[in-house]
């Protein structure tokens, strides 16, 4: 089950139930295997409660069918200010710098690996488990993150920020299954959500329009679309809505390849656009990061060969950590990667340990659009 745990009969565990399949499941493997289990729901989002597109009650009410099923105590809590403080802030404040942040990651340090650690531990827990698809492994009194098996569902890219603690104190049931497989599972032992679909969109506030939704909490601020020469070719809502190598939604015609989102110019409010899926300033070789995190406690000997995933659904790519310093990092691709954005996170591997990684900060090689645009359009962005 994991290297973590002590003697299943003696040890309390408090698992996050969602109400989805995943963490279901994780809830009934670990009752099969004796040890004592409380489900916690947590409620982390206030905003949405009479809105259509808000699944709280519905989850809640299925995380409840589960527990009856399985005979499990299910208790609930919310953490719906601390959710706002500690993650939506900073989600709002990276768009509105024009970068484009991912509150997944930031929602499992801050809420699923702490303060719902700090909850288990006040109600008696020795360990929490989740329905994410991580192994961990023990070496040397320190506890690894390793890929999940079911290369489709591995979501070590959002735990990547995880302390020591929040590692030793957790159980990862599904670490070694496939969806299938955990799917398959719940149908034949009787679990009523065997087939509810997978919850996507925004951690804890689920699936929404984003644009509108976004516009709710950032007012609209039009401004111009260009071309990488500085043509004029349209008009934008404001570039907290855009995202690199985005192609939906820019509303430019003409003939020709598609257009593509390349660069954001923030003090004239421009959008730049270049078109073609592979345009060469979409494309980046050598990226930066802030904020590194090294789940190993220290950096790595430099230089070091690794790979890295600079988004959650891309294979990863070989690379080369060439500098390292307290508030930043350099990553060094083999193949130019396309559409490194900034505000995203970029992760990195050792074989299916994860190391670490951080923010994206911005991509060197597309420091020469900014010089490019610049001379094009002379004085208008100035």
């Amino acid at each position: 089950m994991s290297d973590n745990a002590q003697s299943p009969e003696s040890t309390h565990v408090v698992v996050g139930m969602s109400g989805g399949v995943d963490s279901s499941v994780a809830a009934y493997l670990l009752k099969q295997h004796g040890y004592k289990i409380t489900a916690l729901f947590m409620k982390n989002w206030e905003e949405d409660d009479d809105d259509e597109n808000c699944a709280a009650h519905e989850d809640l009410a299925d995380a409840k069918k589960v527990c009856d099923a399985l005979d499990i105590e299910l208790l609930t809590v919310n953490f719906s200010h601390e959710y706002w403080e500690r993650v939506f802030k900073n989600f709002l404040e990276e768009h509105k710098r024009g970068r484009t942040p991912n509150p997944d990651v930031l929602c499992n340090k801050e809420i699923k690996f702490k303060e719902f650690l700090e909850h288990a531990e006040a109600l008696g827990a020795q360990f929490i488990a989740t329905g994410h698809y991580v192994r961990t492994e023990k070496r040397n009194n320190e506890v690894c993150l390793l890929k999940g098996s079911d290369t489709n569902k591995d979501q070590s890219y959002f735990l990547y920020q995880l302390e020591h603690k929040a590692l030793r104190k957790s159980l990862f049931p599904l670490g070694r299954l496939t969806k299938q497989e955990v799917r398959s599972l719940a149908e034949n032992v009787g679990l009523p959500n065997f087939d509810k679909k997978d919850s996507t969109g925004i951690c804890f506030i689920g699936e929404q329009k984003f644009k509108e939704f976004l516009q709710r909490f950032l007012p609209p601020q039009k401004g111009k679309i260009r071309a990488a020469d500085g043509q004029l070719i349209g008009q934008h809502d404001g570039l907290m809505y855009y995202t690199i190598g985005q192609r939906q939604g820019l509303g430019i015609g003409g003939e020709g390849d598609a257009w593509y989102v390349i660069g954001k110019n923030m003090r004239s409010n421009t959008l730049i656009a270049a078109q073609g899926h592979d345009h060469p300033l979409l494309m980046s070789q050598v990226v930066e990061i802030e904020s590194p995190y090294w789940l190993a406690g220290l950096p790595p000997a430099l230089p070091q060969y690794c790979r890295a995933k600079t988004r959650y659904r891309q294979p990863d790519q070989p690379c080369v950590i060439s500098r390292v310093s307290s508030n930043g990092a350099t990553i060094e691709f083999v193949e130019p990667q396309r559409a490194v954005t900034p505000g995203q996170s970029l992760v990195l591997y050792q074989g299916s340990e994860c190391m670490g990684g951080g923010i994206i900060r911005n991509a060197p090689d597309n420091l020469m659009l900014d010089a490019a645009y610049k001379a094009s359009i002379g004085q208008v962005v100035a």
